[in-house]
C-alpha cells in the first residue's frame, strides 16, 4: 500500500531567536516563535508523515500546551514521528518540501537539511529533497514577518 501526505507550517519571526531549518541553525540575526524550536521545515515534514499514515498532525502528538515540547529540537520530534511509522508498519519512500523565505538564503545549507531528516528517519539523503524559495517580496513570507515551509512524502506498508 502506498499513502501521501501532505505537511505545512509557518512561524513569525523575532531578533530574539535562533533560526534552526532542518536540524540546522543559521546564523542569520533572527529566528522563528515557536513553543519548540520552530522549525518549519522539519514540522512540515513530521505533518507529512503523520497524515501520510493516518495518525492526525503534528499538534495532536506534540501540542503546545505540553511543557514537555517547549523549546525542543525538533530533530527529536521526528525521531518520535519515525516510531510512529514503524508502529504502524510503514517506511519512507521519499519526502519533497519546499521553504518559503525572502532571507536568509538557504541554498549552502540544504544538504545538510537533506543529511539531518534522512539521518533521524534511517533513510538515504538521495530520498528528501528541500527546496527554497522567496516570494518575490509579496505577503508576509516576502516581507520578512514569517516564514513558511510546505512537504509531501510517500510512505509504503513493510510486509
Amino acid at each position: 500500500m502506498i499513502r501521501i501526505g501532505h505537511g505545512y507550517d509557518v512561524h513569525a519571526t523575532s531578533p530574539e531567536r535562533k533560526l534552526v531549518l532542518g536540524g540546522v541553525f543559521i546564523d542569520c540575526g533572527f529566528g522563528l516563535v515557536g513553543h519548540s524550536d520552530a522549525d518549519v521545515l522539519t514540522h512540515a515534514v513530521c505533518d507529512a508523515l503523520i497524515g501520510a499514515i493516518g495518525q492526525g498532525d503534528i499538534g495532536k502528538h506534540f501540542p503546545d500546551t505540553d511543557e514537555k515540547y517547549k523549546g525542543i529540537y525538533s530533530m527529536l520530534l521526528l525521531e518520535e514521528v519515525k516510531g510512529l511509522l514503524k508502529k504502524h508498519s510503514y517506511s519512507v519512500s521519499n519526502i519533497d518540501a519546499t521553504v518559503i523565505a525572502q532571507a536568509p538564503k538557504l541554498a549552502p545549507h540544504i544538504p545538510m537539511m537533506k543529511k539531518n531528516i534522512a539521518s533521524v528517519l534511517g533513510i538515504s539523503p538521495s530520498q528528501v529533497n528541500v527546496k527554497a524559495t522567496t516570494e518575490e517580496h509579496l505577503g508576509f513570507t516576502g516581507s520578512g514577518e514569517g516564514i513558511a515551509a510546505h512537504a509531501v512524502c510517500i510512505v509504503t506498508k513493510e510486509k
